[in-house]
This record gives structure tokens, sequence and C-alpha cells, in this order.
């Protein structure tokens, strides 16, 4: 008797449990081409970037963009070496010239990416959250075997109360 309860709490820890949807992804980043490739040859440069008019916020903006789609920065508003660096990865890895600076159609392409990637993120955690909540319904591993054992208790003391009930 003490084994089938044993074994019907493990069964139902077991069948309770839901494999975690958080974590770092296994799947490889999706590298973009530029859509033109004029826009592709032309060089970005420290005048160029001028031209787009990076306030202070609109370069943390870049920056956290950057380390959202994988390109790791700190978030400080100023394009220093480690924020060049990233730009040029970022910029090898989808076909622009490598010069750590961005023109307009990069910084476009940029943004977009990353408030994609942010609305994905955004996406998977509620997913991941609804997963989350529901597998603690029954109270957690705790109460999963609780409930279980409860069951199996409570359905086989009533087959055999009445095994022995006159």
């Amino acid at each position: 008797m003490r084994a089938l309860i044993l074994a019907l709490s493990i069964l139902a820890i077991v069948g309770s449990a839901h494999p975690a949807k958080a974590g770092l992804s296994s799947t490889p980043r999706e590298t973009l081409a530029p859509a033109d490739t004029s826009i592709a040859t032309d060089e970005a440069s420290q005048e160029t970037e001028e031209q787009i008019g990076l306030t202070k916020a609109k370069r943390r903006q870049v920056q956290r963009g950057l380390t959202r789609l994988g390109f790791d920065t700190k978030v400080n508003g100023k394009f220093d070496e480690s924020t060049r660096a990233a730009i040029a990865r970022w910029q090898e890895e989808h076909g622009y010239p490598t010069t750590g600076f961005l023109n307009a159609a990069q910084h476009k392409v940029l943004t977009d990416a990353a408030a994609e990637a942010r609305k994905s993120g955004q996406r998977d955690r509620r997913h991941a959250g609804r997963g989350t909540r529901h597998s603690r319904g029954v109270g957690g591993p705790i109460g999963a075997m609780g409930g279980a054992v409860r069951g199996v208790v409570g359905g086989v003391g009533g087959v055999v109360g009445g095994l022995f009930r006159r």
C-alpha cells in the first residue's frame, strides 16, 4: 500500500512539473543583410552620425537596443570605446562596413530590430509567466504531492472502508 502511495505521489509530481521557459536561448540569432545594397556600401562616419542628431537619451536608446540584441555595452548615453565596438560588431553581423559609427539608415534598422526584440521578449516573458502561475495552481510540488496522496488515500479509504462496513 505504501509503495502504491509513493508511486502515485511521484507520478503526480512528475506529471505536474513543467519545464521552465525562461533562460538563455539556444537558437541562433537571425542575421539580416541590409535590404538595399547601396545602404550597405555607404560608410557611416562621425559626420553621418552627427547628422542623425542623437541626444543623450537617444544614445541610451541605441545602447539599450544593442544590449537587447546581444551586443552588450554600458548604457550611459556616451558612445565610448565599448559602445563603438558593439556598434562595429552589430555592423559586421548585418553586412555593413564596420566603422563603429551609425548613419541614418543603420540607426533605423538598429532601433527597429531592438524594438521588435523588446516586443518579442515581453511576449516570451508573458507566456513563461502564464506557465509558471499555472504550474503553481495546485500549490507547487508539495501541494501536488499532498493532493495526490489525499486522492489515493481518500479513494482507497473509501473502497477499503466500504469493504469492511456491515
